[in-house]
């Protein structure tokens, strides 16, 4: 069945989440910040700044009002994590659910954004999408698998309905802490794993660094309560293994320039 499906964020990511969206065939309303590039998008049904020589159906609603999306079955959002806080704050009495797909701590909390989310929109539901995935290849429908995890099975399968694809599998999980800090601390070790290449300290240092890098994910998540299994999964060592070997990676990039004495 159709669900409203409203996205929020207009970058790289947001943009892919809302093709996906409308490709399962929802009514999707995509939310982006800055006023001309709703413009652009509208003109040119392409993201140009962000995700660019990528088609958008004019069917997509695309606005910078986020008020338009109270009526939306499930919010997807795709802020950056330092932001959502005050993205959210207009939704506060948004009583449906919330599915985070952005990753990361709120810096000035040490907060998950899940737990963010809580505080902000105490009526919803929350969700989180993590996985192995970049944005074009999402976008171009090539194939690729995420993990929603959400505490109400029923709410999580839902959702599972609602956004996969033939090309875009999501798998459910329950674990909503060990799946934030998964997608957040793989991160730290992308970077880490950049800066080897860089350096040239050959292939075994960025192996034994991945793997010891996702052992001290794992005793982190443990003790935060999130279940081993979580880190074996796709948005744990699947998701890791993406980012930390690829230069499409922004994290993995980082780390080379570093590696290779760039400031």
């Amino acid at each position: 069945m159709s669900k409203k499906v409203g996205v929020i964020g207009g970058g790289a990511w947001g943009t892919a989440l809302a093709l996906t969206a409308f490709n399962a065939g929802n009514d999707v309303k995509f939310w982006v910040r800055e006023k001309e590039v709703v413009d652009l998008i509208n003109s040119t049904h392409e993201n140009k700044e962000y995700l660019p020589n990528i088609a958008i159906p004019s069917e997509i609603n695309v606005t910078n009002n986020i008020m338009e999306l109270m009526d939306c079955d499930f919010l997807l959002i795709v802020a950056p994590s330092q932001f959502v806080r005050d993205v959210i704050a207009p939704l506060k009495d948004y009583n449906k659910t919330i599915v985070i797909c952005c990753k990361g701590i709120e810096v000035k909390t040490g907060k998950l954004i899940s737990d963010v989310v809580k505080e902000v929109a105490t009526k919803s539901t929350v969700a989180v999408l993590a996985g192995p995935q970049f944005a074009k290849e999402v976008a171009m429908k090539l194939p690729a698998a995420t993990t929603i995890a959400c505490q109400d099975e029923k709410i999580g399968q839902e959702l599972i309905e609602a956004i996969g694809t033939i090309t875009f599998r999501p798998y459910y999980s329950n674990d909503v802490v060990g799946v934030s800090l998964c997608g957040a601390l793989k991160n730290i070790i992308a970077i880490g794993a950049g800066m080897v290449e860089g350096a040239n300290l050959g292939e075994n240092a960025k192996a034994a660094l991945i793997t010891r890098g996702m052992a001290e994910i794992v005793r982190l998540g443990k003790k935060m309560g999130a279940k081993s299994e979580t880190f074996l999964g796709l948005s744990g060592i699947g998701d890791l293994m993406l980012t930390a070997n690829s230069k499409s990676s922004r994290n993995y990039s980082t780390g080379f320039a570093l590696g290779c004495g760039e400031t």
